[in-house]
């Protein structure tokens, strides 16, 4: 099993793999629910970062396209990675889980590290 945390600050520690992949960040849509935008709540994401999908939702800029990459995403994809916005990034992102950090594969974290051709996370 992969252990990693997050502090009340949004440091990560460095067994994050996360740290070196953000393949997820690079290839899924990031809908949000409008009021998690910073213009209504205040902790909340960057409202320049984001685009409106309809009605409710709204998309993080670069993410609603082919070949996906979010604004927000840092660095080089497999080698390393930080989100911009970490602390204030959206409720999806935060729920969000990488293979193995719950002791149990993820299809949406694999899938995505496929995409990438980043070899599946290994237990350590």
């Amino acid at each position: 099993m992969l252990t990693y945390v997050s502090d009340e600050v949004g440091k990560m520690d460095g067994n994050n793999p996360c740290l070196s992949c953000g393949a997820c960040c690079a290839h899924y849509r990031v809908s949000l629910y409008w009021a998690e935008a910073d213009d209504v709540t205040l902790s909340g994401v960057p409202n320049e970062l984001t685009e409106k999908l309809c009605g409710v939702r709204l998309v993080m800029k670069g993410t609603n396209r082919p070949n996906p990459r979010c604004s927000a995403l840092k660095g080089e994809i497999g080698r390393e990675v930080a989100c911009s916005i970490y602390l204030k990034r959206p409720q999806v992102c935060r729920d969000f889980l990488a293979s193995l950090s719950m002791g149990y594969p993820e299809e949406k974290c694999d899938k995505a590290r496929r995409t990438w051709d980043l070899a599946p996370l290994e237990p350590v």
